[in-house]
């Protein structure tokens, strides 16, 4: 890709382990095109990492810089990045990406962030996401609660356009493992939504009258003496998953009921944690993962190119 003032574009990718996705991105932060791709660091050598940043300069030939976040940069990636500490924001992560070359095209890659967690003092680590909380703190003002969930949910803690410290989930992962394969999937038949189910498990998670572990194994008893529809398994465990979750997020930060908390990522995983934060009276509001991530590599250009 061409690096000189030929051009007042610039590209972000977001490389994960399972999937890339890159947008080519205006002088003015607007998203012109974009590319994604089941191509994840995991999936692929250095050989096809390369191939990766190829196929994009055949596609976008004539861009300014590039800058790749995600487990690209890990230890699994094409070079491991130091994380960021927190408390950080866009001109530490600017002042920390790493410059190198992947293929025949420059890049600069983007750190995670650390943090010392302050409820507990243990650590916490993040890649990718930061990217969206730069664009979430750049898209509106945020002083106080963020949540992302996904595979690993992050409850993250922004004030003025920085991250202080998080929190992650393994629920979402924990979900997709156990609905997959082992006991639990013979009772699973459809997708998890709404509804009753959904919203007792999430009573029953919230709880913690039992363990997470002993609460699981009571979903497969309540569909085999016929108290749950197997239709209905999948929303239970997830709401299981999701009310445990919220029951960590209250305990370590009980401020969260006074403000309203954005919800960054899949639509309809954000629809289920707005429902199950609603049913204990939470306020949230949705925000497109793709408006922020965009915003947030322009916000990484601007801290470094003014």
């Amino acid at each position: 890709m061409s690096h000189g003032a030929e051009s007042d574009t610039f590209v972000g990718i977001n490389w994960g382990s399972t999937n890339f996705r890159a947008f080519l991105i205006s002088s003015e932060g607007r998203a012109i095109d974009e590319y994604s791709a089941p191509a994840g660091v995991t999936a692929l050598d250095r050989s096809g990492m390369a191939a990766m940043m190829d196929e994009l300069t055949s596609r976008w030939p004539r861009t300014g810089p590039v800058y790749a976040s995600g487990m690209i940069g890990s230890n699994v990636g094409w070079i491991e990045v130091p994380y960021a500490q927190a408390p950080a924001g866009r001109t530490d992560l600017a002042a920390a990406a790493v410059s190198t070359q992947i293929g025949n095209v420059p890049a600069h890659i983007v750190p995670g962030i650390t943090c010392r967690r302050s409820f507990d003092g243990a650590p916490d680590i993040l890649r990718g996401e930061e990217i969206e909380l730069l664009g979430l703190a750049a898209l509106r003002v945020v002083d106080g609660w963020v949540a992302l969930p996904g595979t690993h949910t992050k409850w993250v803690r922004l004030e003025g356009g920085r991250v202080l410290d998080f929190f992650t989930s393994m629920s979402g992962e924990i979900f997709d493992r156990l609905t997959a394969k082992g006991l639990l999937a013979s009772i699973v038949a459809g997708d998890a939504a709404d509804g009753e189910a959904f919203h007792a498990g999430v009573t029953a998670g919230r709880a913690r009258q039992l363990s997470l572990g002993t609460l699981l194994f009571g979903a497969r008893a309540r569909v085999m003496r016929g108290l749950l529809a197997k239709p209905d398994a999948a929303s239970y465990i997830r709401g299981l998953l999701i009310g445990s979750e919220i029951a960590d997020a209250l305990a370590v930060y009980p401020t969260l009921v006074n403000g309203v908390v954005p919800l960054v990522g899949n639509g309809p995983l954000c629809a289920l944690y707005a429902s199950a934060l609603r049913s204990v009276g939470v306020s949230s509001e949705p925000v497109e993962s793709r408006a922020a991530c965009v915003r947030g590599f322009y916000a990484l250009h601007r801290a470094r190119h003014g």
